[in-house]
């Protein structure tokens, strides 16, 4: 419904959104969350498949999203692993394999993808839900944050802005549930009697991926971060988006975080 604009990039391909269920089967005593618990079953063999992703964690839940064309090779790849379903008139339909078996072809084997930088901002991130009907109180401060906050300082020395701290602002409503993701000060201006996270009340870190915008021919870039925080059991918080993924890990591991993915990083040159 919104009008053509100059100012609107669209990106030209459609997506359709995976969510990922669980069965109940995770070994105990697993503490990974989030984007890790589907590293290896979901992301990895989806970049392997040369599948593009976008993911978007929620306080509820993970959605990842593929492009439409992909999708015969995104149930080929799963199908073995997972019971795959599609949603018609509001009901959940089984997806056979076999259904878009014509045309599949195994992808050729290629060479691991191009490793991005990273950059680790100094802002401490908290994880947020909030009721829908307690909404409306507090709408006038998420326009106010959404619309007319300011950008991180520019640096007119080095022509560059301050990546010591990070402007970043996350609304979502999917199905009715919402999820937020703002700095520690920037919540300091909501009635915290109104937002709700978890019983520890954890503070979150981010990793920011990419030097220059991504764009979404690449495969493999959620990977690159998900799957050597699911074999150190850290957890993650994934939201990609037009230009740049974050993942926000918990303050305590941001060190252990730096450290793996730098590892990672030289053993890919």
């Amino acid at each position: 419904e919104l009008p053509p604009s100059e100012y609107m990039q669209v990106a030209d391909s459609t997506w359709l959104v995976l969510s990922v269920v669980s069965n109940g089967r995770e070994p105990p005593g697993c503490q990974a969350t989030g984007v890790t618990k589907i590293a290896r079953s979901v992301i990895a063999p989806l970049a392997e498949h040369h599948v593009s992703v976008l993911m978007l964690s929620t306080y509820q839940t993970d959605f990842i999203l593929v492009r439409e064309r992909d999708l015969p090779v995104v149930i080929h790849t799963l199908a073995g692993e997972f019971d795959i379903y599609k949603e018609e008139s509001g009901e959940c339909v089984p997806v056979a394999s076999d259904d878009v078996s014509n045309g599949f072809l195994k992808p050729k084997p290629s060479a691991s993808p191009m490793l991005h930088p990273v950059q680790s901002p100094q802002t401490r991130f908290c994880v947020l839900t909030v009721a829908p009907d307690t909404l409306p109180a507090i709408a006038t401060m998420l326009i106010d944050v959404l619309f007319y906050s300011h950008s991180p300082p520019w640096d007119a020395a080095t022509g560059s802005q301050d990546l010591d701290s990070i402007t970043f602002f996350s609304f979502s409503l999917i199905e009715g549930y919402i999820s937020i993701v703002m700095d520690a000060e920037t919540q300091k201006r909501f009635p915290s009697d109104l937002l709700l996270t978890s019983s520890t009340g954890e503070l979150w870190r981010m990793v920011r991926i990419g030097g220059q915008p991504l764009g979404f021919d690449e495969c493999g870039i959620v990977a690159q971060i998900a799957e050597p925080l699911a074999a150190a059991d850290i957890s993650a918080y994934y939201i990609s988006t037009f230009n740049f993924d974050h993942a926000l890990v918990p303050e305590e591991g941001i060190a252990e975080v730096i450290q793996l993915l730098q590892q990672r990083q030289e053993s890919g040159r």
